[in-house]
């Protein structure tokens, strides 16, 4: 992997733990990732794609916060439709020193498994290459970017055998971005009575690259006509976001060095 890569996360990592240990240590910053976008879609229902419904859900999320958490900065990567690389989103979180990583996605599945529906989130992993098909999916905009096998050291998001070059870069933040990521889960059942389909751990770039705690959710399957009215409604993408909001206080809450 490049040294500058490694570096930045190594230091996102020291500044992270310095601020851990430190008495009085709060949650700073908190950064909110749409994904996709421009002229990179991702998943398409019947009448919506994935890149519109995620930044909608993205900025309710972040209004939400800067209304109820007022001290916590929010930094977007993107607030419009524009396309923004995928090392990009992870470079903004990293330089920016972020305490949570949230990026925000739709599900989806091929004809013939349309009525599969509910929520999922997943944190930085390598696991077995059969479990790998979200993550190629959710890497596969990478080919849509200008030289990208540079950008990413080689790396082929249609060849599973390349996640063996993730896990070298071990994700040092795993046990603190699964317990998020079970606090957004349990949120989306509680609140809103979705059905869950847990928390995964997959080779996803965008969340191996970032230097915190960090998390993709998958708010719903834009292939299930049931979800995908709901997850494009005002009121659907409301409980959505104040769900994700209701996780990020209970996070905060048992973080916090008081």
């Amino acid at each position: 992997m490049k040294i500058k890569l490694l570096i930045a996360i190594l230091c996102g990592f020291i500044f992270n733990v310095k601020l851990s240990l430190a008495q009085g240590y709060k949650i700073k910053t908190i950064v909110i990732d749409a994904g996709h976008g421009g002229r990179k879609p991702g998943a398409s229902g019947s009448f919506s794609k994935e890149k519109d419904v995620s930044l909608k859900v993205a900025l309710k999320l972040g209004n939400k916060l800067k209304e109820d958490l007022p001290d916590i900065k929010v930094i977007y990567t993107r607030t419009k439709d524009v396309d923004v690389d995928l090392y990009r989103r992870a470079e903004i979180a990293n330089e920016a020193n972020a305490d949570l990583f949230i990026s925000v996605h739709c599900n989806s599945m091929p004809p013939g498994n349309k009525g599969i529906k509910g929520v999922e989130t997943l944190v930085a992993g390598s696991h077995r290459l059969k479990e790998q098909d979200a993550a190629i999916r959710e890497n596969a905009d990478i080919k849509l970017e200008k030289n990208y096998k540079s950008k990413y050291d080689g790396y082929d998001p249609n060849n599973p055998t390349t996640f063996i070059i993730l896990s070298l870069l071990k994700n040092t933040f795993r046990d603190k971005s699964i317990k998020f990521a079970k606090l957004i889960q349990n949120s989306f059942i509680n609140r809103d009575d979705r059905v869950s389909r847990g928390v995964k751990e997959q080779g996803v770039l965008v969340l191996q690259r970032c230097g915190m705690p960090a998390v993709l959710t998958e708010v719903g399957f834009i292939s299930n006509k049931e979800e995908e009215k709901y997850i494009n409604s005002e009121k659907g993408q409301n409980e959505i976001a104040e769900s994700i909001l209701a996780a990020i206080k209970t996070y905060k809450k048992n973080i916090e060095v008081k």
